[in-house]
C-alpha cells in the first residue's frame, strides 16, 4: 500500500495491561458512568491549586470544531477519602498521588482493576512542581489514553450489536468495512458514493466516497476539502431547491497525519454547512489509499443535533471510522 506523504505518526495506544492480580479471572462488574466522564481522586488542596488548574486545561478544554464550547472531558473530583466502592467501579479515573515521600515521577496506565472496561490511570509526584512536569511531559498520553478507552467502549458495543447486513455492501465498495451498530440503513448508493444513515432526531451519519489518486497533493488540507464539496454538492441535496451541503468557511478545516492499527490516514475535522440554508454542524474523516493504491477512499463521520450537546454524538460515530478494518480475503499480502 502507498504511503501517505509527509506522515506524521501518532500511533494508537493500547492500554497497558498492568496486572490486577487473580491472573484475570475474576468477575468485574460493568462500569458505572456517564460516556467522556473522568473522575480525578486528588487532594482538595492540590485540586483548587496549580496542579488542579493543569489538569482542567489538560482535560477539560473546549473541545475542537464544535459549534458551542464543551469540554473535551466532563470532571468529577473526589477526595481520597470519599473514593468508596461507589466511585471505584466508574468507567475512567484519574488517581492523583501527591506525596514527599514519592522519590520518582511516574504516570501509570491499568485496565479493569474494579471494573470492565475501565481506564485507570494513576500519576505520583513529589511535590506540585514535578506533578506539572508530568502533566507536561505525559499530557498528551493522558488524554490519547481515555480516549482509546472511550472509543474501545464504542467499538464493542458496535461489534456486539453489529447490523451485519451493511458489512458484505461496503466491503464490496470499497474492500473494507467500519462496524456499523443496528439501527443503521443505506440511504444512497452510486459507484462512487455510500451514504449509511442513523436519523433520529439526532443525525449520525456516516458518507464512504472514493476517487482516482493523483499524487503527492492527494492529501492536502485544500484538495481534501476540494474532493469533499464535490461529492457534497453532487450527493447531499438540502431540504429546499439549490441548496447542499458544503464545508463551512468560517474556520479551516484541520487536518493530522496518523498512524492506527497500521493504517496511515489523514484525519480531517471541520464545520459542516447547507448553502443557501442554515443547517450545520461539526465532522470528522478519514481519508487514505486503496489497497492497490490506486484510489483515495474517504469515511466520513457527520452529527446534526441543533437542541443537544454534541461531543458524545460525534465521539460516537467518529468511532465507528476507527472500527474500519480491510477485509481479510481481499488483503493484499
Amino acid at each position: 500500500m502507498k504511503k501517505i506523504p509527509g506522515l506524521a505518526v501518532l500511533a494508537a495506544i493500547s492500554l497497558l495491561a498492568v496486572s490486577c492480580g487473580d491472573g484475570g479471572t475474576r468477575l468485574l462488574p460493568n462500569v458505572s458512568g456517564k460516556a467522556g466522564e473522568v473522575i480525578i481522586v486528588i487532594d482538595q488542596n492540590v485540586w483548587e491549586g496549580e496542579v488542579g488548574d493543569g489538569l482542567r486545561t489538560l482535560l477539560a478544554s473546549d473541545c475542537p470544531f464544535l459549534p458551542q464550547k464543551e469540554p473535551l472531558y466532563t470532571l468529577v473530583n473526589i477526595a481520597p477519602s470519599n473514593f468508596t466502592n461507589i466511585f471505584q467501579i466508574h468507567r475512567n479515573l484519574l488517581l492523583v498521588d501527591i506525596d514527599h515521600k514519592i522519590d520518582s515521577s511516574r504516570v501509570e496506565y491499568r485496565t479493569d482493576v474494579w471494573a470492565s472496561p475501565q481506564c485507570v490511570i494513576n500519576m505520583a509526584a513529589s511535590d506540585s512542581d514535578a506533578a506539572m512536569e508530568l502533566i507536561k511531559t505525559q499530557g498528551r498520553t493522558i488524554q490519547n489514553m481515555l480516549e482509546q478507552a472511550e472509543r474501545d467502549r464504542i467499538i464493542a458495543n458496535s461489534k456486539k450489536y453489529e447490523e451485519s447486513s451493511l458489512r458484505p455492501v461496503v466491503n464490496r465498495f470499497v474492500g473494507g468495512s467500519p462496524y456499523f451498530p443496528a439501527g443503521y440503513k443505506i440511504k444512497k448508493q452510486t459507484d462512487d458514493f455510500l451514504w449509511i444513515a442513523y436519523d433520529t432526531q439526532i443525525l449520525q451519519d456516516i458518507f464512504i466516497y472514493k476517487y482516482p489518486a493523483t499524487g503527492e497533493d492527494d492529501f492536502s488540507t485544500a484538495n481534501l476539502v476540494a474532493k469533499r464539496n464535490e461529492f457534497m454538492k453532487n450527493n447531499v441535496p438540502g431540504m429546499f431547491e439549490n441548496t447542499y451541503m458544503t464545508t463551512s468557511n468560517i474556520t479551516v478545516p484541520s487536518v493530522e497525519y496518523l498512524k492506527y492499527k497500521g493504517m496511515d490516514f489523514a484525519e480531517m475535522r471541520g464545520f459542516w454547512e447547507v448553502f443557501n440554508d442554515y443547517m450545520g454542524g461539526p465532522f470528522v474523516s478519514h481519508s487514505f489509499y486503496s489497497q492497490d493504491g490506486s484510489e483515495i477512499i474517504t469515511l466520513e463521520a457527520f452529527v446534526y443535533a441543533p437542541k443537544y450537546d454534541k461531543r458524545n454524538y460525534l465521539r460516537e460515530v467518529e468511532s465507528i471510522l476507527y472500527s474500519f478494518e480491510w477485509n481479510n480475503s481481499d488483503r493484499k499480502k
